[in-house]
């Protein structure tokens, strides 16, 4: 386990207060109470279904709640739509993307573009910052990546794991408070989960602030500060891993276990 020194009093990178989201009248996120604090790498488990991806989503605006507030450390960025505000603007909506980057499950990356491209797209098109200091800063991600050898290769000619290497230094390059991981692994053949693993492992080690839904067990136990249990759209349990998937609190969770933890 990783970032276990976590200072509690400092104010959260993500808090969540109440969320909800509604698909017509299927409610798949209920009351949502969630504070995540810089350095801290905080995974979702839960079975399919369970909100995970829903949940990121609305942190990373891509979806709108339907009641409850987000706050990004400590300023409120979003209501639901019951409480009436005006939402936000498309330019308002980039501008907090750029604090709360996504990592999704296919990865995402511009077929038409090289990984170099992919990656410095956003910092000089939407941050309007430098090229040049842009190009350098990529090819330092690319390099932790192990993919600096790939930088002009378009994605089609990439493994599964290397898109989603590239996906990853992308997120970085845009210097976010917070990554987001939609199941990093989940469209990965089975022989490159570690590669990608490595990296994110890497980055708790670094102290960069994660949330990661997933479905890998032994990872979430490794390198996870907490573990947040979901079923049903609630969060059932939150707690340090170790306690978690030796003694869970509830009977929902331990059944869950029982099934996906050898």
């Amino acid at each position: 386990m990783l970032n276990t020194e976590i200072d509690t009093d400092t104010i959260p990178a993500v808090h969540l207060l109440y969320l909800c989201k509604k698909f017509g009248r299927h409610e798949v996120l209920t009351d949502i109470n969630l504070k995540v604090v810089p350095g801290e790498t905080v995974c979702l488990l839960g079975p399919s279904g369970s909100g995970k991806s829903t949940l990121l989503r609305c942190i990373n605006f891509l979806e709108t709640s339907d009641f409850g507030e987000i706050f990004l450390h400590g300023t409120r960025v979003a209501y639901g739509r019951s409480a009436g505000k005006k939402g936000l603007t498309e330019a308002e909506l980039a501008k907090l993307r750029t604090r709360v980057s996504m990592v999704f499950q296919h990865f995402n990356l511009w077929p038409h573009m090289t990984v170099l491209g992919n990656i410095v797209e956003a910092p000089i098109h939407v941050q309007k910052r430098p090229r040049a200091q842009v190009i350098a800063e990529a090819e330092a991600l690319l390099l932790k990546v192990g993919l600096l050898d790939k930088r002009d290769v378009y994605p089609s000619r990439l493994s599964g794991g290397q898109k989603q290497r590239v996906a990853i230094a992308r997120a970085l390059a845009m210097k976010s408070d917070v990554i987001l991981f939609d199941e990093p692994t989940s469209s990965l053949d089975p022989e490159l989960v570690g590669e990608v693993l490595s990296v994110i492992k890497q980055l708790a080690e670094d102290g960069m602030t994660m949330i990661i839904a997933t479905h890998e067990m032994d990872f979430a136990r490794e390198v996870a500060s907490r573990v947040v249990f979901l079923d049903g759209g609630r969060v059932l349990e939150s707690g340090e891993p170790k306690a978690f998937f030796r003694r869970p609190t509830t009977e929902r969770a331990r059944q869950f276990l029982e099934r996906y933890v050898r």
